[in-house]
């Protein structure tokens, strides 16, 4: 009988995803289990260290009782919340900001498509628009991490759709609202600017969303909202896009805990308040008593030039004191020497500022 050949089974997976991915911070959990460190400082994931806001816990609650039954697919009092908070805009809603990036791209992206992504950033973008099969330009920031507008609007006449983070994560750095105005107006594409660190600083970019019909504002609840474990992301999204981004989704996307968690958050401003107060304050202590050269930031989080370690070294040997930071050399465009720092709570910032300045 002949031998039937064995199929290269690994070998039909794609070329993207035979290496590299998503890269995440180290858990606190790691530390735990090497019995290390009783009390880990945990810094590295932009997280708000404080739990979500009493009404989203009970209105999450309540909606756990129905959870045998599917959830709303247009997440109904979801819209309501978002139109009550924010006012009389048009949105889309998806599992946290990386869901809703997946199904922009999904939407408008064919392969072989141009997607441009403005770096150092999250990287995600570039995992996203790979994965449909886009091609992705990168387009550097100024030294200052500043964009550089002629060079961002030149660089992306091509591209279906334009990636932008302010405040960008992991930079902090906060580009002004006449400059995301003066790139709207001069590409063809779609601009996705990532506001998910917004809350935190005093730019408000919602007022173009009625002046320009290539603009989608990315949002989420994981961080001022405190509902990371929730996967909620939203969009600020053009009439023309909704319909048709609805149909690109993924059926019963949001589920409907997360769903009513963030509706009853959306109605606690008192909560948020409390975390950008928190935030600024902390953003300051680290600029004033950080010996490390620390870079100013509009998000909940700092960025740090650590030379001549790299942020590898620096993040290690400061998990090894018992605080997690993120080590920066997995952002493309970014030089290996920086750690991006969270806000937490003040004895994590008290923390890794005594450990920090002992090394």
């Amino acid at each position: 009988m002949e031998k039937r050949s064995v199929p290269d089974f690994p070998g039909l997976v794609r070329e993207c995803y035979r290496s590299g991915g998503y890269v995440f911070a180290r858990k606190a959990g790691e530390i735990e289990r090497e019995g290390k460190v009783l009390r880990i400082a945990r810094l590295a994931s932009n997280e708000n260290p404080r739990s979500p806001s009493p009404l989203a816990v009970e209105m999450g609650t309540k909606a756990l009782h129905e959870a045998n039954r599917y959830p709303d697919e247009r997440t109904g009092s979801l819209l309501e919340a978002l139109r009550s908070y924010h006012g009389d805009y048009r949105f889309v809603t998806g599992v946290g900001m990386d869901g809703v990036i997946e199904t922009v791209i999904r939407t408008l992206v064919n392969p072989g498509e141009e997607v441009a992504i403005s770096v150092p950033t999250f990287s995600f973008y570039g995992l996203a628009a790979t994965a449909q099969g886009a091609d992705v330009v990168y387009i550097s920031r100024n030294p200052d991490f500043s964009v550089d507008v002629r060079r961002f609007i030149r660089e992306a006449r091509s591209s279906k759709v334009s990636f932008l983070c302010s405040p960008n994560n992991p930079t902090g750095t906060v580009t002004p609202v006449d400059e995301v105005e003066e790139i709207l107006a001069a590409i063809p594409g779609v601009l996705f600017l990532d506001n998910a660190y917004v809350e935190f600083c005093d730019t408000d970019y919602r007022p173009l969303m009625r002046e320009y019909e290539n603009l989608i504002l990315g949002r989420t609840l994981s961080k001022a909202f405190s509902l990371a474990g929730l996967r909620v992301g939203y969009a600020f999204a053009p009439g023309w896009m909704v319909e048709c981004y609805q149909r690109a989704a993924t059926p019963f996307t949001l589920n409907s805990v997360s769903s009513a968690a963030a509706t009853g958050a959306l109605q606690d401003i008192g909560h948020v308040e409390e975390a950008v107060r928190r935030v600024a304050h902390w953003r300051e202590r680290f600029l004033r008593d950080c010996r490390y050269p620390v870079h100013p930031s509009g998000a909940n989080f700092v960025l740090i030039d650590v030379s001549p370690r790299t942020g590898s070294q620096m993040a290690a040997d400061l998990a090894c004191r018992g605080v997690l930071v993120r080590s920066c050399e997995s952002f493309p465009g970014l030089a290996p020497h920086f750690i991006r720092v969270s806000i937490g709570d003040d004895w994590e910032c008290e923390q890794f500022l005594e450990e920090i300045n002992r090394i």
